[in-house]
């Protein structure tokens, strides 16, 4: 089998066990969920989704926020960890989308990595799950998974193993894809333990069994 043929079937698996893909991050505003994926770094999206709730209600608009200093933002964002760094990349990034784009946030990619605090797999989040964009976010599950499953080989470094999934991964289902392995990831093929094998619906397709 293919790494193409491989990736269509596990696609078409994870389809099936996981039909609702999504970002587990809540958002209803394209800046909120930079905000949010800026906050999820070292960090769990289930706690960004309960801070967020007092940042917003302070601060409701991308001008409210850019009008808030770095250590007001703080103040709320700390038990999100590295408050320091976060806050000041929330603060110039609420600032740039204001002065630079009019308070949106813009649907190109290499514009979505200028903004402070963005990179590659923030911007291919908000590629994917705004803009309806070809997208893979390269996050820990991803690349975790991508090498047990033998998508790619031996490949750590984020931007490497997104370019190699774009070789054999259909455009279209590139941003579901990603949030499946992350469902996946969190349920079965888990990182602290040994995986759970035995009920993965992969494992049959799988070449690291139990690794």
């Amino acid at each position: 089998m293919t790494k193409e043929e491989l990736a269509l079937e596990i696609i078409r698996r994870l389809k099936k066990e996981y039909p609702d893909a999504g970002c587990t991050l809540d958002y209803n505003e394209a800046w909120k969920l930079l905000v949010s994926v800026r906050l999820a770094a070292q960090c769990t999206d289930a706690r960004v989704n309960v801070v967020v709730q007092d940042l917003y209600a302070k601060y409701p608009t991308v001008d409210a926020l850019a009008e808030a200093g770095p250590e007001e933002i703080e103040a709320i964002v700390r038990p999100c960890g590295l408050g320091k760094s976060k806050a000041r990349d929330i603060s110039a990034c609420m600032r740039m989308l204001r002065d630079e784009y009019g308070g949106k946030v813009p649907d190109d990619f290499n514009a979505l990595l200028k903004l402070p605090g963005v990179g590659r797999k923030s911007a291919n989040l908000i590629m994917g799950d705004v803009f309806g964009k070809p997208a893979i976010v390269t996050d820990t599950h991803c690349i975790r998974l991508t090498n047990r499953m033998g998508l790619v080989d031996g490949i750590k470094e984020p931007k490497k193993v997104e370019m190699a999934l774009w070789r054999i991964i259909p455009p279209e289902e590139g941003s579901d894809f990603c949030h499946r392995l992350v469902m996946h990831g969190r349920e079965v093929c888990t990182a602290r333990t040994k995986p759970y094998c035995d009920r993965c619906c992969l494992k049959d397709i799988c070449p690291k069994i139990g690794v």
